[in-house]
């Protein structure tokens, strides 16, 4: 009866599949932890959305809501869309606390699974019979797609994890590139390989799940290796499955029912800026549209430093690293041997519409 309640919320598809997973990764963090009431719920594209979500909290008996992202890094949706579907639910429900957690960020755990993936990369479709003639790293070059978007923030977070990736591994390069919004793109993204030399590219969508963008991902990919037959291309699979993803998830559930989340700022003027003028506005020398929860304490995590937390996802990670990429070291072991649009707008559900692709993790 004193259940607490969680309202996990994920981006949605217009593919069922993908929403499909995302209630079966949910389903499966709720059986691991029955003291807690967990419910889903989708930014766009699927139902419920977060408003619909917060009424099945509070018709359920809820008077404590806690929000936790099932999103990758801090941009539009988890600085914008969701804090003000709360600050609407907060006028429906005043008698409702509801606490706001941060997406996943950057994390050494992020790159345990593209390495995983890296191992269980196949082969494109038709290139079966060059598996037999293995590539060294040094000439292979792993390309990491993200989905992009207009968030620097986003979008550079994005880049230090295809760093910590690079750092742990003896290829060529790691590349990063979109498939969305922002540049480079996942042709470009291709042809730098090419450019590099290559001669096997190991291609890894840093998508949560399956929809649009990662059907859209297989078909360039695999017309990319049709054209380019003297290359060996790999594909990976989306992240949402790997049992670190459901582990970090519990663990941004855990922070914010402690309240130790440092992604909601809700006392931060920009919210209110936003929500009335719907496209970024800087004050005060906040720059708060490109980096809202990230560079300012609001005196709400309990004397933790907002900037680096709120920035990196978890601070005592970032230090983890393996030995420096040195040229003169050596290849590491089989698994790991063998992975610019700057437009503003007001909510990353508009973004997504003006871009003209579906919008998805």
């Amino acid at each position: 009866m004193n259940k607490k309640t969680i309202l996990l919320v994920g981006h949605g598809s217009r593919v069922e599949e993908g929403n499909e997973e995302l209630r079966s990764f949910t389903a499966g963090l709720a059986a691991g932890m029955p003291e807690l009431n967990i419910e889903t719920c989708f930014i766009e594209l699927a139902a419920p959305s977060v408003a619909g979500g917060i009424e099945r909290c509070v018709t359920g008996g809820a008077t404590t809501v806690y929000l936790v992202p099932v999103i990758l890094f801090a941009a539009g949706h988890s600085k914008l869309d969701i804090p003000m579907a709360i600050d609407e639910a907060r006028k429906k429900y005043p008698g409702v606390e509801f606490v706001y957690g941060r997406p996943v960020g950057v994390q050494e755990r992020a790159v345990d699974i593209l390495l995983d993936r890296i191992a269980e990369a196949a082969a494109v479709q038709g290139q079966a019979e060059m598996q037999d003639d293995p590539v060294p790293a040094g000439d292979t070059v792993v390309l990491m797609m993200g989905r992009g978007g207009s968030d620097p923030d986003a979008n550079s977070d994005f880049y230090k994890l295809s760093r910590l990736l690079w750092e742990r591994t003896a290829y060529k390069s790691v590349e990063s590139c979109f498939i969305a919004i922002a540049g480079p793109s996942l042709d470009e993204g291709l042809e730098r390989c090419l450019a590099l030399g290559a001669r096997k590219i190991i291609v890894l969508p840093y998508l949560l799940f399956t929809g649009v963008l990662m059907q859209q991902f297989t078909e360039r990919v695999t017309a990319f290796a049709a054209a380019h037959p003297e290359i060996r291309v790999e594909l990976g699979s989306s992240i949402g499955s790997h049992p670190l993803m459901s582990e970090m998830l519990k663990e941004r559930i855990e922070e914010t029912l402690g309240g130790r989340a440092f992604a909601n700022c809700d006392t931060c003027k920009y919210r209110t800026e936003a929500a009335a003028h719907r496209h970024h506005h800087h004050h005060d020398g906040h720059d708060h549209g490109h980096h809202h929860g990230h560079h300012h304490g609001h005196g709400h995590h309990d004397g933790h430093h907002h900037g680096h937390e709120g920035h990196h996802g978890d601070s005592q990670e970032h230090h983890r690293h393996e030995p420096d990429h040195q040229h003169d070291r050596q290849p590491v072991q089989s698994a790991v041997q063998a992975t610019g649009g700057r437009q503003e707008s007001g909510t990353a559900a508009a973004e997504t519409a003006a871009a003209g692709s579906a919008g998805e993790l």
